[in-house]
């Protein structure tokens, strides 16, 4: 049997040769996630890991007041639960589903098999883990010295590098949490953008109108994390 063409959607599982594919085959199956979805809460322990593949999910951390801030976005380009093949069960952040859509389950255990196997699968999650760590570092230094339309932009087109269209489905809300603002000035760059016809947005829908036009005016860190995601 070979890799179905949903499977191959996923960025991870595309890179393995056949024979690591065959040994995960009986143990993974496909999900449906649904906006809103938590697939791993703070210091609780993860039973299984998502390859996603339509689904995009966003990795966050919160303080004790309640304010929360997203660290990493991630699509098709990698897999929630890494932190199991890093040394530990749990981690200090939340996991939810930003957009719903389709995932290839694997039960915990059957990753930490695979992966102290030392197989094709170790390298491939190495080399995610390495781009997963320059994300996440990168959107600490993007948020700390970057302005909010360039922080926003950043936002933006990490979102559509992990989808096959241009509608973003995010209220401006949603938007701030993420990226850890009050909404009134998500709402006053988006109006910004689209007036300068970058965007259009509605009802928690963005549709973007000119993408070369976000990313010039957006900051290096979008590239940054591009370049360092996994071979296209």
């Amino acid at each position: 049997m070979t890799m179905t063409p949903d499977a191959r959607r996923n960025r991870l599982l595309a890179a393995l040769p056949e024979p690591d594919w065959q040994g995960l085959l009986a143990r993974i199956e496909r999900v449906e996630l649904v906006a809103g979805q938590v697939l791993q809460d703070a210091g609780l322990a993860l039973p299984h890991v998502y390859f996603l593949t339509t689904a995009i999910v966003s990795l966050s951390h919160a303080m004790r007041s309640g304010a929360s801030a997203e660290v990493a976005v991630v699509g098709q380009e990698g897999l929630i639960g890494f932190s199991l093949f890093m040394g530990g069960d749990t981690t200090p952040g939340q996991a939810v589903v930003q957009r719903a859509g389709q995932a290839y389950r694997l039960p915990a255990q059957a990753l930490k098999q695979e992966f102290n196997r030392g197989g094709a699968l170790t390298a491939v999650l190495l080399r995610y883990a390495q781009s997963l760590i320059t994300q996440v570092s990168q959107t600490s230094v993007c948020n700390s010295h970057h302005t909010l339309e360039q922080r926003l932009c950043r936002w933006l087109l990490l979102t559509l590098d992990r989808q096959d269209d241009l509608v973003v489905r995010m209220t401006q809300e949603m938007i701030a949490n993420a990226l850890g603002v009050r909404r009134e000035g998500v709402t006053e760059v988006a109006l910004r953008l689209q007036r300068a016809g970058l965007m259009r947005y509605a009802r928690g829908r963005i549709e973007v109108l000119d993408r070369a036009g976000l990313e010039a005016r957006a900051c290096e860190c979008h590239e940054v994390v591009r370049l360092a995601g996994p071979p296209r």
